[in-house]
Order: C-alpha cells, then sequence, then structure tokens
C-alpha cells in the first residue's frame, strides 16, 4: 500500500509500506478521503510547530475517512463497505485523566501524525488503514469528504463546549480558516446572538460570511477595525482565536467585555498576553485542545443536515499530487479544505 510520509521539512514522500490484517477487535478501513490540516502544514513547511519537533519520518493525517474493508474477531454492527468517519483520538481509557473523563488529555493518548511524543504515533494518510471498531462512526447518508470533515468540526464543538452558554452572546471569530469557519457554524448553533469574524485573506472572509458572520472584517484592509468594539471596556462575551496568531489575540482580548471568555483554539506557538487587561477586565483564558466526545456528535450533525460543511471544501487532488495538495492548502487566498483523495 502506498502511505504519505514526512521526512524533514519540505521532505514529503510517498512510500510503499506492507498492509496490515485486522485483529481482534480491529477493522481494516480502505481510506478515501483525508484532509489536510493546519498541522500537517506545519510538519511540511516547518518540520514542527513550538517545541513539537520531528525527529523520525512520520505517516502525517488525521482527518480521515474510508470504507470497511474487512473486519476482525469480535466486530459486530459494522459491515464490509460501509462509509465510516474515522475518530483519530485513540486514549488508553486507563490513567488519571481517562478515568475524569477528560479523554482528550490521555497521558497515553495515540492521536493520529502526531510527533508530541516519541517514537511518532503514525498518521492515517495511508491506503490501508487498522482501526479499533470504536474509532468507526457510520457515515451513511455522507460523501467521503464530509465524513473527513468530522475532525475539525469537533475541534470547533469542542471550543464551544469550553464556553459555556452562548445564547443571545455577541461572538468574535479571529482567523477563519476551516476551523475558524466552523466555530462559527457551531456558535450561531449555540444561540449566539452577533458574530463578527477577522482574517488578513479575503477568501477566508467570504467563506466566514457564508458561515454565517453578521459582519466580517479584513485586517489587511483595515487594521483598527475592532477598535470601535473596544469602547466602554469592550464589546464581545466570548473570543474564539482560531488564528494562533499573538497579535490577533491581543486585539481580540481588547473588543472583550469585562469577565469575557477567550478561547485559545489555534495552535502557533507561544504567545503574550496582555495580562494587564485580563486582570482589570477579569478576562477568562480558556486553553481548547482537541476532542473527544464531540467526534460522534459531529457526524450526527452532518448527517441530520444541522451543519453543512461541504461549501469549505475547496479542493480535492488525488494521492500521487499530494505535495500539489499542500501546496494549495497553504495558499488561503484560494484554498479553504483541501482534501487528498486515496481511493
Amino acid at each position: 500500500m502506498k502511505a504519505l510520509v514526512i521526512h524533514a521539512a519540505r521532505d514529503l514522500r510517498i512510500e510503499n509500506r506492507e498492509a496490515a490484517e485486522a485483529g481482534p477487535g480491529e477493522v481494516q478501513i480502505r481510506l478515501a478521503v483525508g484532509g489536510v490540516c493546519g498541522s500537517d502544514l506545519h510538519y511540511y513547511y516547518d518540520g514542527g510547530f513550538g517545541p513539537v519537533r520531528l525527529k523520525e519520518p512520520m505517516v502525517l493525517g488525521h482527518e480521515v475517512s474510508g470504507h470497511v474493508a474487512a473486519l476482525g474477531e469480535g466486530v459486530e454492527g459494522l459491515a464490509v463497505g460501509e462509509l465510516v468517519a474515522i475518530l483519530p483520538s485513540r486514549p488508553c481509557y486507563d490513567c488519571t485523566y481517562c478515568h475524569r473523563g477528560l479523554h482528550n488529555h490521555c497521558q497515553n493518548m495515540r492521536f493520529y501524525g502526531s510527533a508530541m511524543p516519541f517514537p511518532h504515533v503514525q498518521g492515517a494518510f495511508q491506503e490501508s488503514l487498522i482501526v479499533d471498531a470504536g474509532q468507526c462512526v457510520k457515515a451513511d447518508g455522507l460523501t467521503a469528504g464530509e465524513a473527513a470533515m468530522a475532525e475539525p468540526l469537533s475541534v470547533a464543538l469542542h471550543a464551544t463546549k469550553r464556553a459555556g452558554d452562548l445564547l443571545g452572546k455577541r461572538v468574535l471569530v479571529t482567523g477563519c480558516g476551516p476551523i475558524g469557519s466552523l466555530a462559527i457554524v457551531a456558535a450561531r448553533r449555540s444561540g449566539a446572538a452577533e458574530i463578527v469574524a477577522t482574517d488578513l485573506a479575503a477568501n477566508a472572509l467570504q467563506h466566514a460570511r457564508a458561515a454565517g458572520a453578521d459582519r466580517t472584517i479584513d485586517m489587511t484592509a483595515e487594521p483598527d477595525g475592532l477598535e470601535a468594539y473596544n469602547k466602554d471596556k469592550g464589546t464581545f462575551d466570548v473570543l474564539y482565536e482560531c488564528s494562533g496568531a499573538q497579535p490577533a489575540l491581543v486585539a481580540g482580548i481588547g473588543a472583550l467585555r469585562p469577565r469575557g471568555i477567550a478561547l485559545q483554539v489555534g495552535v502557533g506557538g507561544d504567545m503574550t498576553l496582555p495580562m494587564t487587561q485580563v486582570t482589570a477586565k477579569e478576562i477568562d483564558i480558556r486553553g481548547c485542545f482537541r476532542f473527544h466526545e464531540e467526534f460522534v456528535i459531529a457526524v450526527q450533525l452532518m448527517k441530520s443536515k444541522l451543519v453543512d460543511v461541504t461549501p469549505l471544501v475547496t479542493h480535492t487532488l488525488p494521492l500521487d499530487m499530494a505535495i500539489r495538495a499542500f501546496e494549495i492548502a497553504n495558499d488561503r487566498s484560494q484554498a479553504m479544505k483541501t482534501q487528498i483523495a486515496f481511493s
């Protein structure tokens, strides 16, 4: 089988690897579609992000869907040929945090395509993938491309859960890539009364408007576009910071009202906080890391047509054009979500 392997920055290779067979409780998946995530781009262009660095070759990818190819002993409830979305997080269910229900903080997490631990956790961008049966969420009624969007939608849902009650709230979203746009969708579904979105790219802001933002601000054309929201100690109740960029975080905190909530969703390395404002306005800073139980909900929302992710999938390329797919995914002037077709 073919697998997409990163060796170092800008050294991405399609390699042949031996396909494994499903063991007891496992399922063999014929991969259909994989989405290129921001972390995949960091590995390709920078060799990692922040302190997380590549130390050995690693199969990339964690936003995937596929068809059941074979069932291991004891697996029930699935049938060969079914389309499934693949939950990329595999907690141990036996550590301190798993016992507390904080599965996204599992001390022994095996999250596809992650260089955080060493040896690295190999990713899902491979034509044949062995998964635990519990990772398979039936995606009947969806396209393979939609099913692969369950992962980024889960990130937005987890952040929204961290926000708490959004009914009637005023929300600011900074960074309108796939996660930011899906955060807009999730916030609106949760009852947000007003949503303002900012970005540096016109293409991203167009998608933000389509996702449901009431107003968008191009911070390249209007670098002071949020200043009007700073009056009377701030305007917004909740900030989704999805860019991972310090200027966006600082500007967002400035526009939050006293006791507002800043959700840090984007990951781009360490940032310096405007602590005087955080203290004086009693701002809550809430980190948002991955997801777990939200994955099934994400699939259900798409299957019930309550969330439409199709406008966000702008490009789909075959596996043999994987490098081109990464280049397109990194071009925010044209791409939103770029996916790779494996079959």
